[in-house]
């Protein structure tokens, strides 16, 4: 019997594979497609998917093939950049997510995934023992355990019946990489003076001499499994551009909307979801594939702990209880940003008030912290400022902390001398170095970068170890 099935071979589903391989777990990706998309859904990571990059010691790649762009603004609004980030990388990654997914499926693959392309999951039962996937070719696979990440139309999700409820689309948005028969001076002249007060409207060149071509569709589709037609799109951006660009020789063609739904639960039994299968929302501030990619990394320890069998009672389920309030957080504030793009004058007095609220660092570095999920702070209990944060790279006497954590083990950082985590010496890497930053006695961190204790003597640190790393070993 297989450990784990992950329906869905995008960046969530191969990253999830990644993590569970850290820790030996058997897994195989199925993925409908034969081939992966070419369809460039997002455009870029953020901070916390950077950091989870880093701390796993895979980052350099992305560093490689992406370009670093300042963060700032929120709904298109330009501020200031703020100071003092919680993050060691206070920027953005503009990198498509074909490449991401291919770097992410090359590791996963070279940590020993097995990714089974055209295999359709259509139908699911479990029991005690496991779950049992039946595949559209007639076969069947067998698993301990499967987890859904096959997207906004999860067939894992719908099989299961779990509900998804939300806000149905009231706008669409067309997309596409294609040629233009118009002179580069003619597009940016033309996009200039759209973007004055359309937002959502765009053509960036590309290296081949094309262009991605954004524009808002004239109406929503009744029937969006479809991609939408050149002459649609051509139809879309003549209705605000004034042209189409002689639009021709698409690559690729999709569109989006700014439906928002959040499903009921993110378990059942032995099956789980992560990434668009338990959240789709509007995708102003690029925050989908960081969604995904972060649900993976605090979902991926748990699971693995759960099949080798020192999870503690409820481990499992503070995936849902952490997550969920992040998605229903990211759902709330794209929902908002596609509301201030609007160019009704309700939605553009807020954001004009809005625009003078922005003036001050304060607001400005609490939109980007919910941007780019560094103001994340897991509910933990009462206790320090950093409880429940994420640990930022810091500089060690033995090297980065996040090259401490490839491993995707947990980490007792110790600048006493007098701690100890030796009954999880299986599980726990205890470091002990006097110049550990930040400035508190010792800290205890979980595979995922999140502190859940702080000290400066064993007084709480047994239990905070039982609670996240089970029972000690003999």
């Amino acid at each position: 019997m297989i450990d784990v099935i992950i329906a869905g071979g995008g960046p969530t589903g191969v990253l999830l594979a990644s993590e569970l391989r850290l820790h030996g777990v058997e897994v195989v990706v199925l993925e409908k497609l034969a081939e992966p998309s070419r369809i460039v859904k997002a455009l870029g990571l953020h901070a916390r998917s950077i950091e989870v990059l880093d701390q796993r010691g895979l980052v350099e790649p992305y560093f490689e093939l992406g370009k670093k762009f300042p963060v700032g603004g929120f709904a298109a609004i330009p501020a200031p950049i703020p100071e003092r980030l919680d993050t060691t990388h206070p920027y953005s990654l503009g990198i498509p997510q074909t490449t991401v997914e291919r770097l992410l499926t090359e590791h996963a693959l070279k940590s020993g995934a097995e990714l089974r392309r055209a295999r359709e999951l259509t139908g699911l039962t479990q029991d005690d023992e496991g779950v049992t996937a039946q595949l559209a070719d007639g076969t069947s696979l067998r698993a301990r355990w499967l987890v859904g990440c096959d997207g906004g139309r999860s067939t894992v999700r719908k099989l299961l019946g779990i509900g998804f409820p939300g806000e149905p689309a009231r706008r669409q948005w067309l997309l596409g990489e294609v040629q233009l028969s118009a002179s580069p001076e003619e597009v940016n002249s033309v996009m200039t003076r759209v973007r004055e007060t359309l937002k959502t409207f765009g053509a960036m060149p590309l290296e081949d001499g094309g262009y991605r071509l954004l524009t808002p569709a004239r109406e929503v589709s009744e029937d969006r499994s479809a991609p939408p037609t050149l002459e649609e799109l051509k139809d879309a951006v003549h209705a605000v551009a004034g042209t189409d660009f002689g639009v021709h020789s698409p690559s690729w063609l999709s569109g989006f909307t700014d439906a928002t739904r959040l499903a009921d639960r993110y378990r059942d039994g032995r099956v789980l979801l992560a990434g668009d299968a338990v959240h789709i929302h509007p995708p102003m501030g690029g925050q989908g594939l960081n969604l995904g990619m972060q649900d993976a990394v605090n979902l991926g320890w748990k699971l693995a702990a759960e099949i080798r069998g020192w999870a503690p009672a409820g481990l499992l389920d503070s995936y849902e209880a952490e997550r969920r309030p992040v998605a229903a957080a990211v759902l709330d504030n794209t929902r908002a940003q596609a509301e201030l793009l609007s160019l009704e004058p309700g939605p553009q007095a807020v954001r004009r008030l809005l625009a003078e609220l922005m003036r001050f660092e304060e607001v400005t570095r609490y939109l980007i912290e919910k941007v780019t999920a560094t103001g994340i702070r897991y509910d933990f209990g009462e206790g320090p400022e950093l409880l429940g944060r994420r640990l930022p790279d810091t500089t060690l006497e033995q090297g980065r902390l996040f090259e401490l954590m490839h491993e995707g083990r947990g980490l007792l950082l110790d600048r006493t001398g007098r701690l100890s985590a030796a009954g999880w010496a299986d599980r726990v890497d205890h470091v002990v170095d006097v110049v550990a930053d930040p400035d508190v006695p010792g800290a205890l961190l979980r595979p995922d970068g999140h502190v859940v204790w702080v000290g400066d003597d064993d007084a709480g640190l047994p239990g905070a170890l039982r609670k996240w790393f089970g029972a000690p070993t003999a």
